[in-house]
Order: C-alpha cells, then structure tokens, then sequence
C-alpha cells in the first residue's frame, strides 16, 4: 500500500480498538493488555494533544463499560478511586515516549515499549503496597512487605511476578506490532513522495543542445 493518506490516518485508531478490546474480561491473562504499547507509542507518534486524549480517554471509556459490565452482570463496582493511580502510569509512560520519535530504530522503540511497561508495573504495585486499599496484611510496611508485593502478591491470587511476565511479555508484542506498522507506514508515505518529487524535476538539457524550437 503506497502513499495511502487514509491507511496511515486510521492507523492510530485501529490500534485504539484493539487496544480497548483487550480489556475485554478473560480475553487475556491478567495484566496482558495492548495499553502499554498504546500511551508509548501515543508520545512516540501522535501528534500534538492527540498523544494524551487519545489513550487516556480511551482507558476512561473502557473503565467505564468494564464497571458497567461488573456492576449490572455481578453486582460490584469495579471501579475504585485507586484505579486513579494507573491514569498516572499511563500518562508516565506517554511522557517517556515522548523521548522518542518516529526516526528511532525499531530496536529503541521496542526496548522503550518494553521498559514503559515495567515502569508501570513498578508504579502500580508499588502503589498498591504503599496504599493497600484492600487491607492486605502481606504488605506490611517494610521492605520486606514492598517486595512480597512485587513478586508475590497477595494469596489466593496469582503472583505479581506471573503479571510482570504477562506486562513486559505484551508491551513488547504490541509495541512491535503497533511501532512497526507507523514506521512502515510513514517510510511508504516517504518512498512516495520522494518518487513524486522526482518525477516532477525537469530533464537536464545536454550540455551544448539547444531545445529544438530554435534549430532552423
């Protein structure tokens, strides 16, 4: 697909819908989500205040639908003022991708995905151990109780660890996927214009030739 205006337009929001749908509950194993990837390659890509809206307003939409869906289908509010703390993760990691750009390599943007995401995975456990809003009693506060919260968790639930696989396992793949696709995208749209250019420049006149207008 070369010099498609339209296909490299609608990029952003494809990934917008498959970031929103990996929400969907047990679609994925926990904290496998498409949104890590998102708000990095949002600062790395997006333009202007597109970069901050778009990502973050759909995590708020997508908060909403899943309370929704929780509190009609099983009767529980699933969202709580906490979960405030992950719209500050998210906005970190659109701030640190915005130290990168579209003329970064591959490799720099899939090491950057994939350290955005560890950095909201530390973010958020470690506020879960600072606040305990659930009142575990793991999370003494210490350090002893800050590590069981970053590789334990709390029982009867999967460890922190099996999540921090699952969060650097899908900021990688998705910020594969999604980086990978902007900049084959803008590279077509740039061999395009370049061949346009060219074809637009004149022809040199040999030198010595006249044009053959003014031969007799």
């Amino acid at each position: 697909m070369r010099n498609n205006p339209a296909f490299a337009r609608l990029l952003p929001w494809a990934f917008i819908v498959l970031a929103a749908v990996s929400r969907w509950p047990g679609l994925f194993p926990g904290n496998f989500s498409a949104f890590y990837a998102l708000a990095f390659c949002a600062g790395a890509f997006f333009p202007g205040k597109m970069k901050w809206w778009l990502p973050l307003g759909t995590l708020l939409v997508t908060d909403l639908l899943l309370n929704l869906y929780y509190y009609f289908g099983m009767g529980i509010n699933a969202f709580q003022p906490f979960q405030l703390v992950n719209y500050a993760a998210f906005a970190a990691i659109i701030l640190f991708g915005k130290r990168f750009s579209p003329r970064s390599s591959f490799v720099r943007l899939l090491g950057g995905g994939i350290v955005g995401a560890l950095l909201f995975y530390l973010v958020t456990n470690t506020a879960a151990w600072l606040f305990n809003p659930f009142g575990n009693p793991e999370y003494t506060k210490d350090l002893a109780g800050w590590l069981i919260a970053l590789t334990k968790g709390t029982g009867g639930y999967p460890t922190t660890l099996e999540f921090l696989r699952n969060t650097l396992l899908s900021g990688g793949l998705f910020t594969g996927l999604f980086a990978g696709a902007l900049k084959f995208t803008e590279s077509a749209e740039s061999a395009a214009e370049k061949e346009s250019e060219d074809a637009e420049e004149p022809e040199a006149q040999p030198e010595g030739s006249e044009p053959d207008q003014a031969k007799a």
